[in-house]
């Protein structure tokens, strides 16, 4: 009789988790790797596009900055240079400095308008019956510049209660024939506001008068590409354009004051917006 053969001992093995468990948690933990990689990616394009982590706020800008700000502009947009005469004559007070405890909110602005003004805001900013001689047809008080149509109404928005009887004039091509905004501004205007090509259009053809201006707001604020009234290519042209026509020699007399409404960019973000545009300009100089 052959002897028997031996019993192998059966190890004891751990039940296996199951697959599907192992599947879940996977791609629990790739959602978890996502989350992270978007998040950081946002803040990436948000560092990107205001040039501060965690959109924390800068320092507020002085008159002087503002206007050292507004002249780089204007020099690298037109690719000139102004001379030191030039400069002497601008002074600190054509920039109206808003008030850094109202905020530049949107719905604020109303209060920086009548600030403006002084005493005398319900008279130049609310009353609505023309004056021969003296309240000219068609002349604001304050004319509002934005890149677009819709920035051009949010900013309207902002100055609501001043425009109830005397109603303001909106100033662009979007859904506006140039012949129903001459037919408005026929009539007693104390608040504008627009894009620069339609602007520059009307004055070109006596529709908007500059007779009253005496606050010129620009809509600084950036976009979400970074981009604002000062930068954007096309726009930035055109005010550009109405500005060296029609309100340089009056902030030089000083019978014009400048309200830049939205945050100075730190000069980094100056120097790779504008000076890269200022070289396409003046490529287009020379040719």
């Amino acid at each position: 009789m052959g002897s028997a053969k031996p019993e192998k001992k059966q190890k004891h093995r751990r039940n296996p988790k199951p697959l599907g468990n192992l599947k879940s948690e996977s791609k629990f933990k790739k959602k978890k790797k996502s989350k992270k990689t978007k998040n950081s990616k946002t803040q990436s394009k948000a560092t990107a596009v205001t040039g501060k982590k965690n959109n924390q706020p800068s320092p507020a800008a002085s008159p002087s900055q503002q206007l050292s700000y507004f002249l780089s502009q204007f020099e690298s947009a037109n690719g000139v240079q102004l001379s030191s005469l030039e400069l002497e004559s601008i002074k600190d007070s054509c920039i109206l400095d808003v008030s850094q405890e109202l905020g530049q909110y949107v719905m604020k602005l109303e209060e920086h308008i009548k600030a403006a003004f002084g005493a005398k805001w319900k008279e130049e900013l609310c009353e609505g019956k023309a004056i021969e001689g003296k309240i000219e047809a068609g002349s604001p008080s304050v004319l509002v510049v934005a890149p677009s149509a819709i920035r051009s109404i949010e900013l309207l928005r902002g100055m609501r209660s001043l425009t109830k009887e005397c109603h303001a004039v909106k100033l662009f091509s979007k859904h506006m024939k140039i012949d129903e905004q001459v037919s408005l501004l026929k009539n007693r205007v104390n608040i504008a506001s627009g894009t620069p090509s339609r602007i520059k259009k009307l004055i070109d053809i006596d529709a908007l008068g500059l007779s009253r201006l005496s606050v010129l707001l620009l809509d600084i604020r950036t976009d979400v590409k970074g981009y604002s009234l000062l930068t954007l290519p096309q726009v930035r042209d055109e005010f550009w354009d109405l500005y060296k026509n029609y309100f340089h020699q009056q902030v030089v007399q000083c019978n014009l004051r400048i309200c830049l409404y939205g945050p100075i960019p730190n000069g980094n973000e100056h120097k790779c917006k504008s000076v890269d545009l200022a070289e396409g300009d003046k490529e287009q100089l020379d040719s």
